[in-house]
């Protein structure tokens, strides 16, 4: 393989790379909502009401459980 071919396929390689980087780098990042923002975050309407009393899941609070159990340190 030539060395101009090399050097390109290398440049345009860095480049992709360099391009998927600033992608990532422009994602919205997560973060705590604290109360002194609820205001201004809201994921329903102010005017929507609840339809039904909304029933937790106890499998996904068993989940949650076990997960929290699987995080101490074994000692």
């Amino acid at each position: 393989m030539k060395l101009e071919i090399a050097r390109g396929l290398f440049l345009v390689g860095a480049l992709g790379v360099a391009s998927m980087a600033v992608a990532v780098w422009e994602q919205p990042r997560s973060q705590v909502l604290s109360v002194s923002n609820a205001g201004t975050h809201c994921p329903l309407p102010r005017v929507a009401k609840a339809s039904e009393a909304i029933q937790p899941d106890n499998d996904l609070l068993l989940f949650m459980f076990s997960l929290s159990q699987g995080m101490r340190p074994q000692s």
